[in-house]
């Protein structure tokens, strides 16, 4: 390590050069990779932050929750195998609303769940709903962030049915839209808005069932009923309309800057062992080993690497704390520390061609090329 910061110390500029190189690099693959996670909580949050570990629902819909349609005898057929409290129903429903006396509209999805159960998000601010309420609703942050506040009125600009807000639920979004939390009894009315017919209410009255059982359970509910699927929450995750589509595209991306990220540092010390074989020559002849000479090479990547991966977090800290809530961008403490570690091991990977063009030199060689 001494020959390495004794080397960097000698060339600042050379090396403070490469260091913002990477320091670019790491960025980018931060940034790309911030923007994927908020994308994905944009999508999936309010389905992936519930206590649930599997859902049941229609036979063909694909795993799709807007396209599965369930009525109360479903409910109860689930209900009497693995019992009602490790059973709860769920409904949704996409639309836009308007705010009293605001002019804009906003995309929302209408979640109903039990407010007394497990479903029911925490509030951070305001009061929670009951299912008793008439009328009340809890909204995601975001639409706050849009002029929204607790007491505000809202209305359903497919039924024209009013709401009161009266809590404030945080990173519940589906399908790249705030969610609004309303009681069984209140989506009951809202559907009744929308269709009159009696039957078609009865049939269709929630999207799935969510369910709280060991992987046992969940099979043995599998055999039981018919025209019914029972899936895992990681499966109804995946097949939310563009996620697993729009998580492909993003990790292909990340991908190919780790390896961008590897290949720039790797031509870059290649190109500098090369100019420094004589003198790597000449320390081999002095007896210095060809390990000390790769460790060399070595902790000057690793040294590089942490320092610009240490000023790329900062920026990526503070590009946080600028952005808009509506800016889809989400770094926690762990996928940054992940990020980091493979972006040091693929920056260590591509090291080692240097590493074997220093083994490769021939002392006698390179004391004969001085020499000439």
């Amino acid at each position: 390590m001494f020959l390495a910061l004794r080397e960097m110390r000698h060339s600042k500029v050379r090396y403070i050069f490469i260091m913002v190189i990477m320091l670019l690099v790491s960025f980018l693959v931060l940034f790309v990779t911030g923007l994927a996670k908020g994308l994905a909580d944009a999508n999936i949050s309010a389905i992936e932050s519930m206590s649930n570990n599997h859902f049941v629902m229609q036979g063909d819909a694909e795993q799709k929750f807007r396209r599965s349609q369930l009525g109360e005898d479903d409910l109860n057929k689930v209900r009497s195998i693995v019992g009602e409290e490790n059973a709860t129903p769920i409904a949704m429903q996409m639309s836009a609303v308007t705010v009293e006396g605001l002019d804009t509209k906003s995309d929302v999805t209408f979640f109903a769940v039990d407010m007394a159960g497990a479903l029911s998000p925490k509030v951070v601010e305001g009061e929670a709903v009951t299912n008793d309420d008439n009328g009340n609703v809890l909204v995601d942050s975001k639409l706050a962030d849009a002029g929204l506040k607790i007491g505000s009125t809202i209305k359903d600009q497919s039924t024209g049915m009013t709401l009161t807000v009266t809590g404030i639920v945080k990173n519940q979004s589906y399908s790249h839209t705030p969610v609004i939390f309303m009681n069984i009894h209140d989506w009951q009315t809202m559907k009744g808005l929308m269709s009159q017919d009696p039957e078609i209410l009865k049939s269709s009255l929630f999207n799935a069932i969510a369910l709280d059982v060991t992987s046992d359970q969940a099979t043995a509910l599998s055999g039981k009923v018919d025209n019914l699927e029972v899936m895992t929450q990681k499966e109804a995750v995946s097949n939310i309309p563009g996620y697993a589509e729009e998580q492909k595209s993003l990790l292909l991306m990340i991908s190919f800057l780790y390896v961008i990220g590897a290949f720039v540092l790797a031509v870059f010390f290649y190109v500098l062992t090369i100019q420094k074989t004589s003198q790597f020559g000449i320390l081999k002849a002095m007896g210095t080993k060809t390990a000390y000479l790769a460790r060399s090479v070595v902790g000057q990547v690793l040294i590089l690497s942490v320092v610009s991966l240490s000023l790329s977090l900062l920026l990526t800290w503070g590009l946080m704390s600028i952005l808009p809530e509506s800016m889809p961008f989400q770094m926690n403490l762990s996928t940054a520390l992940l990020t980091s570690g493979l972006f040091v091991v693929t920056s260590l990977l591509g090291s080692l061609i240097s590493v074997t063009q220093v083994a490769k030199v021939d002392a006698l060689e390179a004391i004969g090329r001085v020499g000439a």
